[in-house]
């Protein structure tokens, strides 16, 4: 006869699956609130204390760590040894484990949670005993997660036992599910202790949200998955009331225009394509902002991601369903608005609540390198006001200082070598990924005359990402008709840049702060 033992926090399913168990001669040890389950429900279970001869004791801390439930788990059916020494102990084998573990994840989800709280759902037999058993995988069936139920009567059914390459991918998922647990015990305790250093060893957990079809080409498997805890604000948290399942390309888009929208509090309108921001616009009220971003560039925003900081009205949904766009997100859409956008089948419409909530500023960024990842904290800084130095002989106008701090917020998330410009807070020209920054300058230009109109770049502010190396930038933008600039400054021949402002009565600012992407 085989026996199970079943412990676990989780019931779903968990009556139906013993009944079965029962049925197929399966003697069933339990413990705690899943033995009083089974009972309840007429199910015939041995209690752990009635195996062990030990109580369960410390308020339930104590019931399966016991010589004689770990011998009858790991003991190899292959080892004469072995069998000889259970016999000798008169320790009897358990051939499957069915065990999940406290709500830990749970827990620290809720409003309020204490530290107690949160350490004594740390769960201490239920891991061992999955370990156990998972390292004896030849011999035990573990059971980690409800919707393997179903296999593993199938195969009890079929075959009388469980297949050898179910036990190895059993065991498999126990090892992912323990380490997940784990690491948002570890990842807790460090933000208990405002640890933001970059530790030593680096463990993280994600969770599944979505197969996609595929990842950034047809070719490549893809998959989106979110952080475990909170994410106000976050695309992860992002109610799709509209159009079909968000692709890989559409989430890094939207995550990076969300980023950018984030750095304004006034009513704004954010398009991007490709991960650069293409139109941004800014104004009393949303309609108004729409009509900006559109107007920055009405050609790259086709088939493009807008994320807006304001209630959706009818007005504007009427606007932009004129043209395809892949994703729309703001935080709330009148009736009226959704009835207009959801008309057309596929545009994604997203509902993200607390929009407006940056992230934490000591996430952490990551990017993957053949056999390693580069780790660093996000770049959640602007600028220091305080640290803005003038450093021409004219000071920019208090209406360019708006406009230069427009654009400063746009370049940010621009992708180096990355140059805005911008006028009554509206991008006019964005030039993303160059190797060289006189080439980023002059397509910059050269858009903005496309785009907008022959001219366009006249009156506008320049934003640079990083220190212009040489003055030609400065003389570029002076035929452009640009007024005031704003970079990080810090090269070695600053003095030629503001030698060449000075010649033309262009204002420029330092900010001492650069902000490459790449």
């Amino acid at each position: 006869m085989m026996r199970a033992l079943i412990s676990v926090s989780d019931k779903t399913g968990i009556v139906e699956f013993a009944k079965e168990l029962t049925g197929l001669g399966v003697e069933i040890i339990s413990t705690g609130g899943t033995y009083k389950q089974l009972k309840d429900n007429g199910i015939d279970a041995m209690e752990i204390s009635e195996l062990t001869g030990f109580p369960e004791c410390l308020d339930g801390r104590v019931k399966t760590l016991h010589p004689i439930v770990h011998a009858g788990v790991l003991a190899m059916r292959s080892n004469p040894d072995h069998m000889k020494q259970l016999k000798e102990l008169n320790i009897e084998t358990i051939d499957m484990v069915v065990v999940n573990l406290y709500p830990f994840k749970a827990t620290i989800m809720k409003d309020g949670v204490t530290r107690a709280e949160a350490v004594e759902n740390i769960d201490i037999g239920g891991p061992t005993m999955l370990r156990a058993a998972a390292k004896n995988y030849q011999d035990v069936a573990v059971v980690v997660d409800p919707a393997d139920y179903e296999t593993v009567l199938t195969q009890l059914k079929e075959n009388k036992e469980v297949s050898l390459d179910t036990k190895f991918y059993l065991m498999q998922k126990v090892f992912m599910h323990t380490s997940n647990y784990d690491t948002m015990i570890a990842d807790y305790l460090k933000k208990e202790r405002e640890d933001y250093s970059l530790p030593e060893t680096l463990t993280m957990t994600f969770e599944k949200v979505q197969e996609m079809r595929y990842g950034e080409n047809p070719h490549q498997k893809g998959a989106f998955y979110r952080e475990v805890g909170k994410k106000v604000g976050s695309i992860t948290d992002a109610k799709q009331l509209n159009g079909k399942e968000l692709s890989f390309n559409n989430i890094n888009d939207t995550n990076g225009a969300l980023e950018l929208l984030k750095e304004f509090t006034e009513p704004t309108v954010v398009a991007c394509k490709h991960g650069n921001p293409c139109g941004v616009g800014s104004a009393e009220d949303i309609v108004a902002a729409w009509d900006k971003a559109y107007a920055a560039d009405k050609t790259s925003i086709f088939g493009g991601i807008v994320t807006i900081n304001r209630e959706v009205n009818k007005e504007l949904a009427e606007k932009m369903s004129k043209i395809f766009l892949e994703v729309i997100v703001a935080p709330s859409y009148t009736e009226d608005a959704l009835e207009v956008l959801c008309a057309k089948k596929n545009v994604r419409v997203l509902e993200l609540e607390g929009i407006e909530v940056p992230q934490d500023e000591h996430a952490l960024d990551l990017k993957k390198v053949n056999g390693g990842l580069i780790v660093q904290t996000i770049d959640s800084k602007l600028m220091n006001e305080d640290e803005i130095k003038v450093v021409t002989d004219r000071a920019p106008s208090e209406k360019e200082m708006e406009d230069l701090k427009f654009a400063w917020k746009v370049v940010k998330f621009v992708k180096s070598n990355g140059i805005a410009i911008a006028k009554d807070k509206q991008s006019y020209g964005i030039g993303p990924g160059q190797v060289n920054r006189i080439w980023a300058t002059e397509q910059c230009f050269a858009h903005a005359d496309e785009l907008i109109g022959e001219g366009a770049s006249k009156g506008c502010v320049l934003a640079s990402d990083a220190f212009f190396p040489f003055d030609d930038c400065v003389e570029a933008a002076h035929k452009a008709g640009i007024t005031a600039i704003i970079q990080p400054g810090g090269s070695v021949r600053d003095q030629d840049s503001i030698d060449k402002c000075n010649e033309y009565g262009i204002a420029m600012v330092f900010t001492g702060m650069r902000h490459f992407k790449h």
